[in-house]
C-alpha cells in the first residue's frame, strides 16, 4: 500500500480565481466594468477548474479587448473586428483547447458585425464575451452601434438618428446556441452564466453591461436599473424571440440554451498533432 502511494501521481492543485490572472496591471480608468469582467472570468475558470494551458484567450482592438493580457493562459491580441475569425480558426484547428474571444460593442458590432452573425450560424464550439457600454471608449466617447439614438455629446450633438442595434436578437435569429446577458457589477452571478456558457456546446454569445463612468456617466446608475427573474431559459426558440422583443436591455440571465450540435471539420480531414502544425513553420 505504501508503495503504490509513493508512486500515484500527485493530486492536482487546486487554484483559486487569483491564479486564473496574469501579473500584468490593468490600464483601464477608475471604475471601468472591465474590471468586472476579468474578475468574473477568473472565477469561472477556477469554478471549472481549468488548466490555464488548455484556455486561450481571443481579442480585437478596443478597451475591453486588453483583457488576453491580463489572464494567465494562452492569449491573442488580433486587429479591429476580427477576434472571431482568429477564435474560430483557433478552434477549429486545436478543438482541445476552451476558446474564448472577448471584445467590446464597437469592435464586436461595427467593423466585426458581419463575423458575428456567421459565427452564430457556424455554431463552432467557443464563447464570445461581448463588453457593451455603449460608446466607444477608446477613442473618446463616439456613439457605437449599441448606443441610444436619443443620446447625444460633443461628438453626437443631434443624436445618432438611427436605431440601435439588438444583440440578443440579432444572436437569436442567427442561430447562436447560448445567449445571455451578464452585468459587471455582479461578479459572481456574471461567473456562473459564464460557466453556463462556456461548458455548453456550440456557439454561446454572452453580452455583459459593462459601463463606461468616462464617457457615460450616467451609466453609473445600471446598478440600480439591472434586474434578474425576467429571461427565462429555455430551448424553444419562439418563447425566447418573445422575451428578447419584450426586453429593455437591463434584464440579466439566461435567455437561450438550445442543443443544435457544434461544428465539426469536415468528416475525412485528418486532425493534426501540435508537432505536425509545429513543422510546418520551422524553418
Amino acid at each position: 500500500m505504501n508503495e503504490v502511494a509513493c508512486n500515484a501521481a500527485p493530486a492536482p492543485a487546486m487554484r483559486g480565481p487569483n491564479d486564473y490572472k496574469s501579473d500584468v496591471k490593468p490600464v483601464w480608468c477608475p471604475g471601468c466594468g472591465d474590471f468586472g469582467v476579468v474578475n468574473a472570468l477568473a472565477k469561472a475558470m477556477a469554478k471549472m477548474a481549468l488548466e490555464p494551458k488548455d484556455v486561450a484567450v481571443v481579442s480585437g482592438i478596443g478597451c475591453s479587448s486588453r483583457i488576453p493580457a491580463y489572464m494567465a493562459s494562452y492569449g491573442f491580441h488580433g486587429v479591429h473586428g476580427r477576434a472571431l475569425a482568429a477564435g474560430t480558426g483557433l478552434k477549429v484547428a486545436r478543438p482541445d483547447l476552451t476558446v474564448i474571444v472577448t471584445g467590446g460593442d464597437g469592435d464586436g458590432y461595427s467593423i466585426g458585425g458581419n463575423h458575428f452573425l456567421h459565427a452564430c450560424r457556424r455554431n463552432v464550439d467557443m464563447t464570445y464575451i461581448v463588453m457593451d457600454n455603449r460608446v466607444y471608449g477608446m477613442t473618446k466617447g463616439q456613439p457605437s452601434p449599441t448606443t441610444e439614438t436619443h443620446w447625444t455629446s460633443k461628438l453626437a450633438p443631434h443624436g445618432t438618428g438611427v436605431n440601435e442595434f439588438h444583440p440578443m436578437a440579432i444572436a437569436l435569429a442567427a442561430g447562436a446556441n447560448f445567449i445571455a446577458r451578464g452585468f459587471t457589477g455582479d461578479p459572481n452571478g456574471l461567473a456562473d452564466i459564464l460557466v453556463e456558457g462556456i461548458t455548453t456546446p456550440g456557439f454561446s454569445f454572452i453580452e455583459v453591461l459593462s459601463p463606461c463612468v468616462t464617457f457615460r456617466p450616467e451609466q453609473k446608475e445600471w446598478k440600480k436599473m439591472v434586474r434578474t427573474g425576467n429571461l427565462s431559459s429555455t430551448a424553444d426558440l419562439s418563447l425566447a424571440a418573445r422575451q428578447v422583443y419584450e426586453d429593455d436591455g437591463m434584464n440579466l440571465g439566461v435567455l437561450y440554451a438550445g442543443d443544435r450540435p457544434p461544428y465539426r471539420p469536415p468528416v475525412g480531414v485528418a486532425a493534426r498533432t501540435v508537432a505536425e502544425l509545429e513543422a510546418q513553420f520551422s524553418i
